[in-house]
């Protein structure tokens, strides 16, 4: 008998506002065309004053508790994945333990930026698979509008902020391909190339919270080759290969990135859900974010297989096959 984490539930967040490529016409020497062009975003959601990632990542996870059809005294573990916590410490992960009431179990957070959900999906498969944990909370979220220099048109207008989170849940199965869950996952980082992207801040440098900084064009190149290799790893682990995935639910970077993915994978974007169109780059939530959107619009299905992949500062990266 092979344990298997296995998807119960799914739910997400977007805060209220919505902001239009339009908007940054008024302040930057940019366009809706030029911005849809180049990343296909067209709008993106900013968080209101004073509400938080941990307000974010609680309405998202209460969102997939409800899907699940359970109650919070039934998680055992909760991981965050962000890279934009309320404050340096606790952990986002201990103050959504406390919103949702949770008074047992214990919660703490990942950080491996746009990479973050992958990272945190694998802790946690890990985890139920070696008896810690039978139900665990995955969440991500960020607000990444608190770290934009909203005069840097090459990056402000890329992100949004959200939460998405994921209920997974230990399962028997048989050991083979055709079971539902976490079937493989593949993670990778090389931290020499961290000036491509990443933030100029921080506690034991400025003691700021610092800006954004990416170097897009540079990143963009390393992008389609590195998470096409990790989605051929992630498959061949468990004996499976491109033509046998139904969806592939990307990290939501960059237009330009999930086609070309796609295209060196030789799979159809009909076999793509795109969601960053409406919700822009949300970091850490943008798979969860896309996976709630995909199966609310009746597109992920039971038995479906799913690739997960996703890169980020660091550089970090990699890929989670999942049957749901």
């Amino acid at each position: 008998m092979t344990i298997r984490a296995v998807a119960i539930g799914i739910g997400h967040y977007l805060p209220e506002r919505i902001m239009p490529n339009s908007e940054f016409e008024k302040t930057l020497d940019t366009s809706d065309e030029w911005i849809r062009t180049r990343s296909g975003i067209a709008n993106r959601h900013v968080a209101a004053d004073g509400e938080t990632t941990s307000n974010m990542a609680t309405k998202a996870a209460q969102a997939a508790i409800d899907d699940a059809g359970i109650t919070i005294d039934d998680i055992d573990a909760i991981i965050v994945a962000t890279s934009t916590p309320d404050l340096t410490f606790p952990s986002v992960g201990t103050m959504v333990q406390s919103q949702l009431g949770m008074t047992r179990g214990y919660a703490f957070d990942v950080q491996a930026v746009c990479a973050g959900f992958i990272f945190a999906l694998t802790t946690a498969n890990s985890m139920i698979q070696t008896g810690q944990a039978n139900r665990i909370l995955v969440i991500g979220a960020d607000m990444f509008s608190k770290i934009m220099d909203y005069t840097d048109r090459s990056t402000c207008v890329l992100f949004g902020d959200g939460a998405g989170a994921l209920i997974l849940e230990g399962r028997a199965g048989k050991g083979t391909n055709e079971d539902r869950g976490i079937l493989s996952a593949d993670l990778n980082s090389d931290g020499r190339y961290k000036d491509m992207l990443y933030v100029d801040g921080g506690v034991s440098t400025t003691g700021t919270s610092g800006h954004l900084r990416m170097q897009g064009n540079a990143l963009f190149r390393q992008a389609v080759e590195r998470l096409s290799a990790t989605a051929h790893h992630a498959l061949g682990k468990v004996g499976l290969s491109d033509s046998d995935i139904d969806w592939i639910v990307p990290h939501q970077a960059n237009i330009r990135i999930i086609k070309g993915t796609a295209k060196k994978m030789g799979l159809s974007m009909d076999n793509v859900i795109v969601t960053l169109q409406d919700h822009g780059n949300t970091s850490a939530a943008s798979i969860p974010l896309a996976m709630s959107v995909g199966k609310a619009e009746g597109k992920i299905k039971r038995g479906d297989l799913l690739l997960t992949e996703a890169i980020g500062g660091g550089l970090a990266w990699g890929s989670v096959v999942i049957r749901w």
